[in-house]
């Protein structure tokens, strides 16, 4: 699924809510928001900012990172990994 930027009004907003919250839990969108003043406002479901916090909390290296941060990569918020090739270069930096 390819995720598309969402920006609207806050007008917009509120005319069609339902419609982009479902956006939001169902497809996995982040909806921003602009209002006056040059304040913008972004909408995420709680599961995205739920990961973007453990990725914050855990230690980087660690299981709990990883596993969050493979979350982020599935929800198009951080890059997939570059696939690395596993010829003996790749494995002779393993070797003490």
């Amino acid at each position: 699924m390819i995720q598309m930027t969402i920006a609207l009004t806050q007008s917009d907003f509120r005319s069609h809510l339902k419609k982009y919250l479902d956006q939001v839990n169902d497809d996995d969108e982040t909806v921003y928001i602009a209002r006056s003043n040059n304040r913008s406002v972004a909408i995420i479901s709680q599961e995205k900012m739920d990961w973007y916090e453990r990725a914050l909390r855990a230690k980087e290296g660690s299981l709990e990172y990883a596993v969050a941060r493979d979350q982020l990569i599935k929800r198009h918020v951080l890059p997939d990994d570059e696939i690395v090739e596993s010829d003996d270069h790749y494995w002779d930096q393993f070797k003490s």
